[in-house]
């Protein structure tokens, strides 16, 4: 091996490490305020200054492009590409919003406490019945301001591409009329892809598209579609989903983070 391919893997090898000493820094940290702090709203807050402190002592800083709408009622759906995502969109999106999450999330020591402390959601992915319940009740509720975030793709592995939708999310918020914002996170696949041990450096965004009301499309399977089609004008990565458009309705099914 060449001094500078070696010496590219140190610096690599270096960095992972550092990232996860800084993650560990600000994350106990957290976790024993969240645990003492009283009130949902300032443990949001609390995690998101957590978040934006953590991607700043690794170099990669969240940026932001765009706007949320005023009124928070809506449905916030990203594409999911590494297990940094949902620490991605807590640096970037208000501290007000209910993280939609795989139930197995819940069993986790440390990461259990801290999004059960955080108002997060938990859906076993194998309870259809279960999840159907658990998205219409929470789309419903953003209706009163419980704005909610979620990752439609339900997983992610280390090959890029949008991968199909889970439509139950979808159809719950055609139905309860509350709008879909699509929001984008890019640089998270490079960082930390599947299968990775050790983050990498690099920059990290969030671009958040305007809201798609639902009441302007015909059918569930419309919004979803159209949901899919301005993240994919942003993303440089293909699109996985052809099967998903070839299907003649949306069924209130699956989601989740």
């Amino acid at each position: 091996m060449r001094p500078t391919a070696i010496a590219g893997t140190a610096a690599r090898v270096l960095y992972g490490c550092y990232a996860w000493t800084a993650l560990l820094s600000v994350v106990l940290p957290l976790a024993a305020v969240l645990g003492l702090t009283p009130g949902l709203a300032r443990r949001r807050r609390a995690a998101k200054a957590a978040a934006r402190l953590f991607f700043r002592l690794i170099g990669s800083p969240v940026r932001v492009e765009g706007q949320m709408p005023a009124d928070g009622a809506c449905v916030v759906v990203a594409n999911h590409s590494s297990y940094l995502d949902g620490l991605i969109l807590t640096a970037a999106l208000p501290p007000t919003f209910t993280f939609l999450i795989k139930h197995e999330m819940s069993f986790m020591p440390l990461a259990g406490f801290i999004l059960k402390r955080l108002g997060s959601r938990f859906v076993d992915r194998a309870d259809a019945r279960h999840r159907h319940q658990t998205v219409r009740r929470l789309v419903s509720s953003a209706l009163n301001g419980d704005a909610l975030a979620l990752f439609p793709e339900g997983t992610f592995d280390a090959a890029e591409g949008l991968k199909p939708f889970q439509p139950g999310a979808f159809g719950a918020a055609w139905r309860a009329r509350v709008p879909i914002v699509p929001a984008v996170v890019t640089g998270a696949r490079r960082k930390l892809p599947s299968g990775a041990a050790l983050p990498a450096p690099g920059p990290l965004s969030v671009r958040i598209c305007p809201p798609l009301a639902a009441e302007a499309y015909d059918t569930a399977r419309d919004l979803l579609l159209a949901t899919r089609a301005v993240m994919l004008e942003h993303m440089a990565e293909p699109d996985l989903g052809a099967a998903s458009r070839r299907a003649d309705a949306v069924p209130a099914g699956d989601i989740v983070a």
